[in-house]
């Protein structure tokens, strides 16, 4: 069901005035994103007539704005590429590691999201594949893929990555699988202190060819003497890797991933009222036994954290690994295969998107909301022009 309040909606009512007040600070990117959004399943995008063909009811199909950052659009996208994986399932358990960047770093992170959301899949990548490979550990080679998330449930700037991971590998010799052990992957100390050494080391060589930016508060981090005692409180701290409990089995991995991937910052169902500039959402806090709460904020406000969450033009914010990397994860994935003794995946045949989008989904966007047992034919394309009312200048 459509909820009571979007995000659009909040764009359409506070949008204006929001870029007004914030003019010198918002990026192009920034920009699109709330254009999008405003603009997204409107009459000035276009669109389709639609007729149920067991009742007769009409109604407008407009286009959606495609952009990745609206909560609109994501949908079709994840039921895609949840299909997608459903064929590179292995016989074996899964299990769901998460890498945190500190806080101390956040607001680096803000002013230099490309190069270090970079580091942040490197460093983590690194991590998981040197400590898997080392024999006092797995001593495999293994494939995950990495989800990178920015914000916390309060939409505050809180960088992580989810990582799925099987549980197992590749002998380094090739010659067999090797199971984890059960319910446990890789030692948690072990990956936090391998990952904060390996993304410090790679931070400095970032600042050290000139890849940082440095604004505002920050501009004084632009002197390597003044960046190296910035970082000296993180070298000794413990950085958060979590390793949550095992899915219990691929059966469960699909489930849980759509609820991981395609994301945006806020859902629009979590939204729950807009009244005089207060927009009022729904949050869990973990710190006190993820109980739902309520919170408000100023319109200008909500936007300014939305937008913190764009992330640069052309970035991959999912991205696959060792044996699952793109260039030979057909090859490695049979290998896994014969050496679990597993069946060919059967494929499904191709389909019309909403067909597919009904399977993964459950949801059905052809079922009529009339008479709810006709299904919708398109009819006829609606240009922009087609759609906007003209005026009647007689």
């Amino acid at each position: 069901m459509r909820p009571a309040l979007e995000v659009a909606d909040i764009v359409r009512a506070h949008g204006d005035e929001f870029r007004r007040a914030h003019a010198a600070s918002l990026s192009g990117g920034q920009k699109r994103v709330l254009r999008a959004i405003e603009l997204c399943r409107t009459a000035a995008l276009g669109g389709h007539l639609e007729r149920c063909d067991h009742c007769g009811h009409e109604r407008n199909a407009y286009n959606s704005c495609a952009n990745r950052h609206c909560p609109k659009c994501q949908s079709l996208a994840r039921a895609q590429w949840l299909g997608k994986r459903q064929a590179e399932l292995l016989r074996c358990e899964y299990f769901h590691v998460v890498f945190t960047l500190p806080r101390r770093l956040a607001a680096l992170a803000l002013q230099n999201k490309r190069e270090m959301y970079g580091l942040l899949f490197r460093a983590t990548a690194e991590t998981l594949l040197e400590i898997a490979a080392d024999p006092q550990h797995l001593g495999a080679q293994i494939g995950f893929f990495c989800i990178l998330h920015t914000w916390g449930q309060t939409l505050t700037l809180h960088p992580h990555l989810h990582c799925v991971v099987p549980g197992g590998g590749i002998s380094l010799d090739g010659s067999r699988w090797v199971s984890c052990r059960p319910n446990f992957f890789l030692p948690v100390r072990v990956l936090s202190d391998r990952f904060r050494n390996l993304y410090l080391r790679y931070l400095k060589k970032s600042h050290a060819a000139g890849k940082l930016r440095f604004h505002g508060e920050l501009r004084k981090l632009s002197d390597a003497k003044n960046f190296a005692r910035h970082l000296a409180p993180l070298r000794h701290s413990k950085w958060v890797v979590y390793a949550k409990p095992p899915f219990g089995g691929p059966e469960r991995v699909l489930d849980y991933l759509g609820r991981y991937t395609h994301r945006v910052a806020i859902s629009n169902h979590r939204l729950k009222e807009l009244k005089q500039g207060q927009v009022t959402f729904t949050y869990k806090d973990y710190q006190h036994g993820s109980q739902q709460k309520e919170m408000a904020l100023s319109a200008d406000e909500f936007l300014r954290r939305f937008l913190l969450h764009v992330l640069p033009d052309g970035f991959q914010r999912i991205r696959h690994y060792g044996l699952l990397s793109n260039r030979h994860r057909a090859q490695n994935l049979a290998r896994c295969r014969e050496l679990l003794a597993m069946p060919e995946p059967v494929r499904p045949p191709p389909g019309d998107y909403r067909e597919r989008c009904q399977q993964l989904s459950g949801h059905d966007p052809l079922l009529c909301p009339q008479c709810r047992s006709g299904r919708m034919v398109r009819m006829v394309f609606l240009s922009a022009a087609d759609l906007v009312p003209r005026c009647d200048s007689s």
